[in-house]
């Protein structure tokens, strides 16, 4: 079973997120800010397969963030519009697999989560 951790400071999304996630036979684990992401990075067995996490959420910088989740595929989500450019940069960064923009359709996430995890 892959393993999924989603970090959102948005409750309804991380649950949101969990039920579609779970229905598709995933483990997900949730995480309300970077500092929750990290701590919990330390507590599991295993490495999650993926992490989907928020770009904007309170708290500790998400490049610091980052910097500090060791060798674990990423895929960035957020509402925030950005140019093509500035999606290529953020693809470049360390661990940085994908971006993924909000709103998403439900067939569009799954999609996407399983050709990042090999599924």
């Amino acid at each position: 079973m892959k393993t999924i951790l989603v970090v959102d400071d948005n409750e309804d999304m991380r649950n949101i997120i969990k039920r579609i996630l779970d229905k598709e036979g995933y483990e997900t684990l949730l995480a309300f800010d970077g500092d929750d992401c990290l701590a919990k990075l330390q507590t599991l067995d295993k490495k999650p397969d993926l992490i989907l996490l928020d770009i904007m959420m309170p708290g500790r910088p998400v490049a610091e963030v980052l910097e500090n989740i060791g060798e674990v595929k990423v895929a960035y989500f957020s509402a925030v519009t950005i140019s093509e450019r500035d999606k290529q940069c953020m693809l470049e960064k360390k661990n940085v697999v994908d971006y993924i923009p909000k709103p998403f359709e439900r067939e569009e996430l799954v999609l996407k989560i399983k050709q990042l995890v090999g599924d």
